[in-house]
């Protein structure tokens, strides 16, 4: 027993990352053997597909109630501050993650990409037009909160939740301790499952790459190539267009120095949360109104989410394609809003953002079966692409903060 509870321990404190990687290497090798023709590879990884399967159930599980209490609990607990310059900032923040998820849909449109996904001829169903969309989504949005939970109706869930949050942004002091402690509690939840991605994850590849062998791989490479690609076009690209708008002067010194100083950072500590103190430390060196940037830093952290925008955009897009749903550019304008709003309530846990995917799958009638396995597959490339991610999140809070306080 003290054996198990050791290696319990060793596991739980390693490197995520590392065993992430590890699952990968060992899922494909595996798979591929299986692949080759050997029956007591192919019945193992059959056997291991459990392991994606169950790992896929928890994030179906767990995924509803986490949107809401995050969406809530962020509207009614986080203070805004009246410092100079802070709605100009946060502004900034909600016009460039727009932007962010704006590129990503034009990106998935150019570079389209497509996963390995367990489907059925039921879902293979596109909406006729905007206007089903819509009448679609307003009724998503007026469903009763306890339904919409229990079946995963993630606009039911954002509208409620944003409702909610509204509601009781002047409730007392003790109520909003209660919906922080909640929402902390569901966090260690979630952070539980992902340490059991590596496992997941393991049974996900082996049994991908047994079926199709390393098709399924070159999918996720590709997707990756499209996910890191979208990120720098808006770190140097959008990101430069508005400090230009707002400076008129050359965008790029200032973006270089959040890169170097801010973004290495948090490509390794793949936390925006983690990176507040680095990115106050750059504030002061930059010589910024020290009021000012001590709300829009942490501010920053919690709704700033350029990178995880592209991420929803990206994957929902994959799992559109892949189930051969084709969509107009209203429908892909409404996603755009829809990644945009899910991204600011994303979680603070590393690929919290993947867990808002199932909201954007939702738009277009894919079940939240098959948004599960996208949010799963997520997990498989998030070795980089969270990294990449909350590389750009935590960089722009110290850019827009930067601009707005000088201009």
């Amino acid at each position: 027993m003290g054996m198990f509870r050791g290696i319990t321990k060793r596991y739980m404190d390693g490197n995520l990352i590392l065993q992430i990687i590890i699952g990968i290497v060992l899922g494909a090798v595996l798979g591929f053997i299986a692949n080759s023709g050997n029956q007591m590879a192919l019945s193992i990884a059959n056997s291991m597909s459990i392991l994606g399967s169950l790992f896929v159930g928890a994030l179906k599980s767990v995924a509803p109630i986490l949107v809401f209490i995050l969406v809530s609990s962020s509207i009614i607990v986080k203070e805004f501050g009246n410092a100079n310059g802070l709605k100009k900032i946060i502004m900034l923040y909600l016009i460039g993650t727009f932007l962010a998820s704006l590129s990503a849909v034009i990106a998935s449109f150019l570079f389209p990409t497509t996963l390995v996904l367990q489907t059925n001829n039921a879902e293979l169903l596109a909406p006729q037009s905007i206007i089903v969309v819509l009448k679609d989504l307003v009724f998503k949005m007026v469903d009763n909160p306890v339904h919409a939970l229990s079946t995963g109706n993630y606009i039911g869930i954002l509208t409620w939740a944003i409702g909610m949050g509204i509601a009781l942004r002047h409730c007392a002091v003790e109520t909003k301790k209660m919906f922080k402690d909640i929402s902390e509690g569901i966090t260690k939840v979630v952070k539980f499952i992902i340490r059991l991605a590596p496992f997941g994850i393991f049974g996900l590849v082996s049994t991908s790459v047994a079926q199709t062998g390393f098709e399924a791989l070159g999918g996720y490479a590709k997707l990756l190539i499209v996910l890191v690609g979208t990120m720098l076009f808006v770190a140097f690209v959008i990101n430069a267009l508005i400090v230009y708008f707002v400076t008129k002067k050359n965008p790029y010194p200032l973006i270089m120095t959040c890169v170097k100083e801010s973004a290495v950072t948090a490509f390794f500590t793949r936390s925006s949360a983690a990176n507040i103190p680095v990115n106050m430390n750059l504030c002061k060196k930059l010589n910024l109104d020290e009021k000012l940037y001590s709300i829009s830093i942490p501010l920053g952290a919690t709704i700033n989410m350029a990178g995880a925008a592209v991420t929803i955009a990206v994957l929902a897009l994959s799992a559109v394609n892949t189930l051969n749903i084709q969509i107009g550019f209203l429908d892909a304008l409404l996603l755009s809003v829809i990644a945009a709003i899910g991204a600011c309530g994303a979680s603070g846990v590393a690929g919290g953002s993947l867990m808002l995917i199932p909201l954007a799958c939702s738009l277009f009638g894919i079940s939240n079966d098959i948004a599960m396995q996208v949010v799963a597959v997520g997990f498989i490339i998030g070795v980089i692409q969270d990294s990449v991610e909350t590389a750009l999140n935590s960089s722009t809070d110290v850019l827009f903060t930067a601009i707005a306080s000088k201009n």
